[in-house]
């Protein structure tokens, strides 16, 4: 995201965009990056009972809605995002146990 400025040097819409875009892609590819994550996991558990695990999700929400409230940004909506991911996250963890 070096092409760039901060969010509080904006001073265009275009620069907001550009800006908004780049978080975009780089949101994205750490996402390909935790999903890649849940390749290892499907490929580590010995068991597919073992691909959802809902204490482990409640911790990773609640380690979000942390950070978010530490960050300064809005807590509630961040742990309904986060329980989206987990669950994409749990879909595609079955999907590829199910492929090895």
């Amino acid at each position: 995201m070096q092409d760039t400025i901060d969010p509080e040097a904006c001073t265009t819409m275009a620069e907001v965009r550009a800006g908004v875009d780049a978080v975009d892609r780089a949101l994205v590819a750490l996402l390909a990056r935790r999903f890649g994550y849940m390749d290892a996991a499907a490929r580590i558990k010995p068991e597919r009972a073992h691909v959802r695990d809902e204490a482990r999700k409640a911790q990773v929400i609640a380690n979000a809605c942390r950070h978010a409230r530490e960050a300064g940004i809005p807590e509630e909506p961040i742990g309904e995002i986060w329980d989206r991911l987990v669950e994409a996250s749990i879909a595609y963890e079955f999907e590829a146990f199910d492929r090895r």
